[in-house]
């Protein structure tokens, strides 16, 4: 069966945020592609139904069913603003809901069905007008320059699109969850006057029922910093408050999800009347609720069990909790030791092996989850039988060996080994670095990273290592680069190095490092260590830790709780005097996260220094265009990738 090629790109489908009907009969998710004529990716919603072939509804995105499941909220652009759509599900063609000035988010129904509340970009946008900027928080990645533009709560009747707005202030506010009597609107802001220098949120409830905007009403108190939280109710009658804390039939919840610390797990917590108290997972994992590169799913209730994602040595996985009651497998409050008396069930994994579950939902005692795996960048399962088969039908993956290396202090660090096992005796070796620190690889093919497989194919062995502050292996390793970037996690790279060469699959002559994001410092980093590697390609790359603090629109933070310190000790840019290894840069102009200028300063250094190197912009691109940017620039940079190696490692034409 042939291999992969990078044309493929133009053929992979990525299903996405799937949403169980209410009555568990059928599954709305969005499918994305790349189009080639357009370089646009394009998204639309399908239907999967058990025992018949998936079909498309609409050109959109974030599907979500009305509580009847008779209609379905769905965004899609209108003269290039995001805009909520109804499409009745008994016939006929979708009606805009309204025009929200600067377009809108993921629609949320209210319990009766009668409203959706949504968050929305709010403010006056003039391109031309000067930026004026009194905190650090002026931009963000993937927005660009904020210009005064808040993000703020909505909630439009369904019947007639009359919008009120619910929130105002100078704060964002996060995704909407409706109180489970529809009168008040849970949401996570950061409202501290310093919020642009330390890290602070909370969960904030406010009245949707008023003609006006009204007056949030803060929910939680200091001690975990939140990441989103979710109403959970009992729609079938029993007794709910409404209030945001538990209700004397134990139906009505609040659950959020946040960190201990700045740098640490995402953990679950439940809101009572005397605070917050965590969840008892029995798991030293993080929990994922899902974002761009980072895998996971909102939690969610079904009955009495508490489902949610947690990521297990770089996998994410799904987890079903037995709750009960909300005071049954929580601990004694932020603060206190667990209590007396009973205690949750362990977790149990219903989703695990080499799958990465990457969205799910629940309903009428059934869970539907999209999860992708070696085989295929991802599917819609129903109660674990496949819905869908986008998994090309005539390529064959490679698939990613795992492996375990033990650094020089003892650290055992696990990676996987990505090659053509029928052949024999060393070969070309790429390490390639994830991003993060915080993230990981696993197994499962992406979609985006085609140069493995076509890496393999040629003959190389591809290297990926989940070094220490990797995700999936317990907080204490996740933890362990804090304020040490490069110092603490370079030898685990080394010696994974080390190991496939001593084994005789990877030829000492021909190694090559790669790496995106926190990836791309890795590969600077390893470039002023050591000589071995012949090519290094770092991507949104970070040279110099001081002028990043400044100029990204996350640099403070970084600067202070990631890498607390020594910021020129950290900074490969310090030492780039002895770097010699041929170098291609990859990187967005538009990106704020790791802003162009990083990969100006390493270019500008090797060039002085007569070190053959290549600088690659991208046009408007992000910092995570490599996933979700112009097909064409996704096409390139693994074409320049490829072509890169061959001229500098296996000798290749240029």
């Amino acid at each position: 069966m042939p291999r992969l090629v990078l044309d493929d790109l133009y053929r992979i489908a990525v299903p996405s945020d799937p949403r169980l009907r209410p009555d568990g009969g059928a599954v709305a998710y969005t499918l994305t592609t790349a189009d080639r004529d357009s370089d646009e990716n394009r998204a639309e919603i399908w239907l999967a139904v058990p025992g018949a072939e998936p079909r498309r509804l609409a050109a959109g995105s974030a599907p979500r069913w009305s509580p009847d499941g008779r209609l379905l909220a769905f965004l899609r652009p209108v003269d290039g603003c995001a805009q909520i759509h109804l499409l009745p599900m008994e016939g006929g063609e979708p009606r805009l809901l309204n025009s929200a000035p600067l377009g809108a988010g993921a629609p949320v129904w209210s319990p009766d069905g009668t409203r959706i509340a949504y968050a929305g970009p709010y403010g006056e946008l003039d391109p031309n007008a000067p930026v004026v900027a009194d905190t650090l928080v002026y931009k963000a990645d993937g927005t660009g320059l904020l210009r005064g533009l808040t993000t703020h709560l909505f909630v439009a009747d369904v019947a007639t699109g009359e919008t009120v707005q619910v929130t105002e202030g100078g704060f964002h506010a996060g995704e909407p969850s409706w109180s489970p009597d529809g009168r008040r609107l849970a949401f996570v802001a950061s409202m501290a006057p310093d919020r642009d220098l330390v890290v602070e949120s909370a969960v904030y409830a406010v009245d949707a029922t008023g003609p006006a905007p009204g007056k949030p009403e803060r929910l939680t108190d200091p001690g975990v910093v939140c990441a989103g939280a979710w109403w959970h109710g009992d729609r079938d009658g029993g007794p709910e408050s409404g209030s945001g804390r538990e209700s004397d039939g134990g139906r009505d919840r609040l659950m959020v999800a946040g960190l201990r610390e700045a740098i640490g797990h995402t953990r679950l917590y439940a809101l009572h009347p005397g605070g917050l108290d965590e969840v008892v997972t029995g798991l030293d994992r993080n929990v994922m609720i899902g974002a761009p590169g980072y895998p996971g799913a909102v939690p969610a209730m079904l009955g009495d069990d508490l489902l949610f994602c947690a990521r297990d040595q770089g996998r994410t996985h799904l987890y079903r909790l037995p709750v009960g009651r909300p005071t049954v497998g929580l601990t004694g409050g932020l603060t206190g030791e667990p209590t007396a008396g009973p205690t949750a069930e362990p977790a149990e994994k219903i989703v695990g092996g080499d799958f990465t579950v990457s969205g799910m939902s629940a309903a009428a005692g059934r869970i539907a989850w999209i999860a992708s795996s070696p085989a295929g960048a991802g599917d819609v399962y129903l109660d674990g039988e496949p819905l869908t088969q986008y998994a090309l039908p005539d390529v064959d993956l490679f698939t990613p060996r795992p492996r375990t290396f033990t650094a020089p202090d003892g650290t055992t660090i696990e990676g996987f080994v990505l090659r053509d096992e029928r052949r024999t005796g060393p070969g070309p070796l790429l390490l390639d670095v994830h991003g993060g620190p915080h993230n990981a690889w696993s197994p499962a093919f992406d979609g985006a990273h085609l140069y493995h497989q076509r890496l393999a194919a040629d003959g190389w062995t591809v290297l990926l290592v989940n070094p220490r502050a990797s995700d999936g292996y317990g907080e204490d390793f996740f933890t362990a680069t804090v304020g040490a970037w490069g110092l603490a996690d370079e030898q685990d790279f080394l010696a994974a190095v080390d190991d496939l060469v001593a084994d005789g699959v990877a030829d000492p002559d021909r190694l090559a490092v790669a790496g995106y994001s926190y990836g791309g410092y890795m590969a600077c980093w390893l470039s002023t260590r050591t000589d071995r590697f012949k090519a290094a390609i770092p991507g949104g790359c970070v040279s110099d830790l001081a002028s990043m603090a400044g100029t990204s629109d996350l640099g403070s933070l970084i600067k202070a709780y990631e890498c607390r310190g020594d910021l020129r000790a950290q900074s490969p840019i310090t030492q780039v005097a002895r770097v010699t290894t041929p170098t291609l840069l990859l990187h967005g102009d538009a990106d704020d996260r790791c802003p162009v200028g990083q990969a100006e300063q390493w270019f500008a250094a090797l060039r002085e220094q007569g070190v053959p190197v290549r600088l690659v912009r991208y046009p408007a691109a992000s910092h995570l265009f490599l996933l979700n940017g112009r097909p064409s620039h996704r096409y390139d940079l693994n074409e320049r990738i490829i072509t890169w190696l061959e001229q500098w490692v296996t000798g290749s034409p240029s």
